[in-house]
């Protein structure tokens, strides 16, 4: 796809100068992304005042929102962005348009006055269409943005040339998913500069860098461990949706906050920690766990890749926790599973997961992220099975 027409639009977008630009889904025939400008449908007439991008996306748990990004929020964040990373350059664009770290790739640039590479994602993200983009970048201030499972993949590349091109960035920043273990000491390992990142489409992407907020952003955890963003880089709310802006939108101490739906702790220097989402806490036999830890801690044992796990319906306990696993090496599943299942009883006790499912690959949204949804339901299935074959315990 031409960057051109989407940056001549967004550029006007951004003077106040042309309507709103609406980013959408991919499809077969756009696997960078859709967008168009703005119309307005007999459901909602008009956007919130000063909106310059509308990011409308499903997310990772099929709910559709659309979210209205201000002329000032992405202005705010696009300057906040450029102070942390310490000047502004050439971006390399390797995710979607549908998602707002993609988005953000043009606006950054538009800003900055420099233009964007394209990666071409039709084929999928592969190595070798990263490096090929990578080594069209002209500007000696490079950036980009991915998500771990994209640079996972590009750091397990043999290719010399693939770590020559990962080198140049003068920051990767990495987020939009939990980070498996030991991906930042590799990346380290190899030579490049990660910057982690911790943000939403409501907060313009990534507003939190290696744990610290950025320039006019804040941080506050509720009384109920809910993670609460503020400052100029929230977004003025869900188009068409005043219930769910209502819930998670607020004005409070003269600054605008949005309710994230991520549980979190901050340490006595500012340092967020964040713990996982409200729903993946998982009441099992009338003991808490959190699913991340859980799947975080299986990522540590021998023979695991990746782990997904997540709490399915149980008749007896309430909930249960189940795991998908990525096995290190496939081919003696039974065997390799029946060890890592010892490994977990040994480390995780009581919440080592009872339901176990092993995949050749996590399924992946376009973004990148797993797709909670369908491996919730894989989980749900695997489980039902479990207990119908007469299994017991939690």
């Amino acid at each position: 796809m031409s960057l051109d027409p989407v940056l001549k639009a967004l550029a006007a977008a951004l003077a106040g100068e042309g309507p709103a630009v609406e980013f959408g889904p991919a499809g077969a025939n756009s696997p960078q992304g859709s967008w168009r400008v703005w119309r307005p449908t007999t459901a909602v007439a008009s956007l919130p005042e000063g909106t310059a991008v509308v990011v409308r996306t499903s997310g990772s748990t099929g709910v559709p929102k659309a979210t209205a990004l201000t002329i000032d929020a992405l202005a705010a964040s696009s300057m906040s962005t450029a102070f942390a990373l310490r000047g502004e350059g050439q971006w390399l664009l390797a995710l979607p348009l549908e998602y707002v770290a993609g988005v953000q790739v043009l606006v950054r640039s538009l800003f900055a006055g420099t233009r964007p590479a394209e990666m071409d994602l039709a084929a999928g993200f592969t190595p070798e269409a990263f490096a090929d983009a990578g080594e069209e970048m002209t500007d000696p201030v490079r950036f980009t943005s991915l998500v771990p499972t994209q640079l996972r993949r590009l750091l397990e590349d043999s290719s010399p040339r693939v770590l020559k091109v990962l080198r140049r960035f003068n920051a990767i920043l990495l987020g939009g998913a939990p980070i498996p273990h030991g991906l930042l000491d590799r990346a380290e390992e190899a030579g490049l500069k990660v910057v982690t990142t911790y943000g939403s489409a409501e907060t313009c992407g990534g507003c939190v860098y290696n744990g610290f907020p950025l320039e006019g952003v804040s941080v506050r955890i509720a009384e109920d461990g809910r993670i609460r963003l503020g400052g100029e880089v929230v977004a003025a709310g869900y188009v068409g949706d005043p219930e769910r802006t209502a819930e998670h939108f607020l004005e409070e101490d003269g600054e605008r906050w949005y309710v994230t739906s991520d549980l979190g702790e901050l340490t006595a220097e500012g340092r967020l920690h964040v713990l996982g989402r409200v729903d993946d806490v998982v009441i099992t036999g009338g003991v808490k766990a959190s699913a991340a830890r859980v799947a975080a801690q299986l990522e540590t044992v021998d023979g695991v890749r990746e782990a997904f796990v997540a709490g399915v319906r149980d008749a007896e306990w309430g909930q249960a926790l189940a795991a998908a696993v990525v096995l290190a090496e496939p081919g003696d599943d039974s065997g390799a599973l029946a060890r890592v299942r010892a490994a977990a009883v040994e480390r995780l006790g009581r919440l080592a997961p009872r339901t176990w499912l092993v995949l050749d690959a996590l399924p992946l949204l376009p973004n990148g992220k797993p797709d909670r949804q369908s491996i919730c339901e894989a989980l749900a299935r695997a489980h039902a099975a479990r207990r119908s074959a007469g299994s017991s315990g939690p």
